[in-house]
């Protein structure tokens, strides 16, 4: 009897761990599934090696092992000023990493024309070092993910300094939405700032385009960006 119980025993034992051999290689078959279904369709913007489909001043980028560096004393040569890409997007997903040094501000424009201030000809989305002492009395439109001036987004989502983070940019028609390491910071219809005012007083044209380039606005902080896609809705 004893012989036969721990036969059964073993048994068990192994079907189980064959089991969870399966599960686990279901799992991972599945999260394969689902990365390369977000990146479907999408096209990368920045393709890790040098700054082809871009324009406008390079002086203060870098690319280093796959990563698009801005503004980093020794490695980049001048003061960043503004990156734009040589496509326009009108709607569009825009999903990328980024890497924050203490106290960097950085921004990313959206729908911006070939000239301009990006967050008032376009719509400029903040990217910024919320921990830092320097901005505890900023306004709630200028903290990482808003729209600067039109639309305050959520705090909360930020990694610490120095850890990359994913952010999604979705800009479809008069819809803007902004995911944070899987945390939505704003999800904001440009129809209230254009009936409504935004919310820092000051007329910002941009919010009325339906299209144009996507840009890295510099500010002259070192900041990190890589993986840089997007995938136009329409």
């Amino acid at each position: 009897m004893h012989s036969v119980c721990s036969k059964s025993l073993s048994f068990s034992i192994y079907r189980g761990d064959e089991i969870m051999r399966s599960l686990l290689a279901l799992l991972l078959m599945f999260t394969l599934s689902m990365t390369l279904g977000c990146q479907h369709g999408s096209t990368p913007i920045f393709n890790g090696r040098d700054l082809e489909g871009w324009s406008g001043d390079p002086g203060g980028y870098a690319v280093v092992d796959g990563v698009l560096i801005c503004g980093k004393e020794g490695v980049t040569n001048g003061h960043p000023g503004l990156l734009h890409t040589k496509d326009t997007f009108d709607d569009f997903v825009l999903d990328f990493e980024f890497r924050l040094t203490a106290g960097a501000n950085n921004g990313i424009g959206i729908r911006v024309p070939v000239s301009g201030d990006p967050a008032y000809a376009g719509m400029e989305i903040q990217v910024l070092d919320n921990s830092a002492e320097v901005y505890a009395t900023l306004k709630p439109y200028q903290y990482h993910g808003s729209i600067y001036g039109v639309c305050a987004a959520a705090r909360g989502a930020l990694k610490p300094v120095g850890e990359w983070n994913r952010e999604r940019i979705v800009a479809d028609g008069d819809q803007i939405r902004v995911i944070l390491n899987g945390t939505v910071i704003v999800d904001y219809a440009l129809t209230d700032a254009r009936l409504n005012g935004t919310i820092d007083g000051n007329d910002h044209p941009g919010i009325a385009r339906s299209g144009g380039h996507i840009v890295i606005c510099g500010h002259g902080d070192h900041v990190e960006y890589r993986n840089m896609r997007v995938r136009e809705l329409k």
